[in-house]
This record gives structure tokens, sequence and C-alpha cells, in this order.
């Protein structure tokens, strides 16, 4: 199915995932409405993708969460296509991860997700389509040692996604729960898995490519086609 013309909004676009994603989707012809905290990079990707609208938000906090919503109803309209993929992650055991931490991961993986969800779908089940793709992760499916916290927010937004897809069985509206393995991405720079028991080294791991690309199957099959879920693994 072409995805030309169709308009996405993708959450943490300025690197890693969301900025493959994002451009995955602008080589596809999709309008890609681009939000991320990092105003330079954001910027900087965006005017090199046709068609592409950059919107600076830190999605943590719900005041700009709302403008973000007012912004997209006033200037954009409904998105066909909503990936969330902005997020916080970080490593600790139970008890020594700071609960200042905790709390940002769970803000930025799970409230903000809700709170998008909670201004978009309506209008999306009214108009009978759209795409929810939310990425998830291993940890949304799998225990690993000093993966609490973060463990606590993927497994929350897994079963977020299953209510969504039961709640819009039938409506138009399809959903897709993305759940890749480790990524290389910057997000592992401060926490060198290369030195932590259990982990791959970077070389090893899932490309942001990778994900992108499973993205971009989900959303273009057919009308009458719903890809659940995605598991991405490495060798």
């Amino acid at each position: 199915m072409s995805l030309a013309g169709r308009v996405a909004l993708v959450t943490g676009a300025s690197r890693g995932i969301g900025a493959a994603i994002a451009s995955a989707l602008a080589a596809s012809a999709v309008r890609v409405v681009m939000v991320a905290r990092s105003r330079d990079a954001l910027h900087t990707l965006a005017e090199s993708l046709p068609g592409a609208t950059p919107v600076v938000a830190d999605l943590g906090d719900p005041a700009q969460v709302r403008a973000l919503l007012d912004f997209v109803r006033d200037q954009v309209g409904v998105p066909d296509l909503l990936v969330l993929n902005a997020g916080a992650f970080d490593l600790g055991a139970v008890g020594a991860l700071s609960l200042a931490a905790v709390g940002q991961m769970i803000d930025l993986n799970v409230r903000a997700p809700y709170h998008l969800l909670h201004g978009l779908l309506p209008a999306m089940r009214a108009r009978g389509t759209g795409h929810v793709v939310s990425i998830g992760s291993i940890a949304d499916h799998a225990a690993f040692p000093e993966n609490g916290a973060y463990a606590l927010t993927k497994y929350g937004m897994r079963g977020l996604h299953e209510v969504v897809r039961a709640e819009t069985q039938g409506s138009g509206v399809r959903t897709t729960l993305i759940s890749p393995g480790p990524v290389d991405t910057p997000i592992w720079d401060p926490l060198h898995p290369e030195s932590r028991p259990g982990f791959p080294p970077r070389a090893a791991m899932l490309h942001p490519a990778d994900v992108a690309d499973a993205v971009v199957w989900a959303v273009s099959r057919p009308a009458h086609v719903n890809v659940d879920e995605v598991r991405l693994g490495y060798r």
C-alpha cells in the first residue's frame, strides 16, 4: 500500500531510531512531523527531508505535550501515522537507580504516549483510519538485571498497546508494537555495554535502520492486514 501523501507524527525524531524512522517515512513520500527536544539536531535532519516539519518539544513536560497536540490539530490535522518512539533509558538495580531517573522514564516512556493517544486516538477512530506504532523493546517481554525501571515502562507500553488494539478492533485504526533487541544508538554512550556482563557489544547490535524498515513494512501492509507485533533480534 502506497504511503505517499500520508502524514506521520514521529516522536524522538532527532537521533537514533526516531531519526531513522522519520528518514525512511520521508523516503516513502510521507509528510513527517518530527518531534524532539534537541533543536539543532532536529532542524538539521528536517532540512534534509522533503516535507518534514520539525517541532521542538519535551514530552516529559505535560504542558509541552498539550502545546504539541494543539499545533498538530491546528496546523496538520489528525495524522495518519502516529509513531510513539521517544523514550528515556537508564540502567540500575532496583534500589540503586535514583527515583528521579525512574520518574523521568515513567514520564517519557509511559505517560507521554498515553497523553498523545488521549489527544489523537478518538479523532482517528471517528475518521475510521489511522495507524499507531509503538516502539517497544526486548525489555517489554524479557527480564534482565539492572532493567527494573526500564522494563516497568516498556511492559507498560506493551499493556497500553494491547488495550488500544482491543479498543480499536474493527474501527479501521491499526496498531503495531515493534519490539527490537539492543539497537546501536547514542543512548548507549554513557552506559558502556561492553563492560556489562550479559550485554552484547555495540558492534553486534541492531541498527536504527533495521527498526525503521520494520515500521515502514508494518504501516504499508494492505488496509485489511494488521501487524500486531514485530520482534527483532540480532545474530
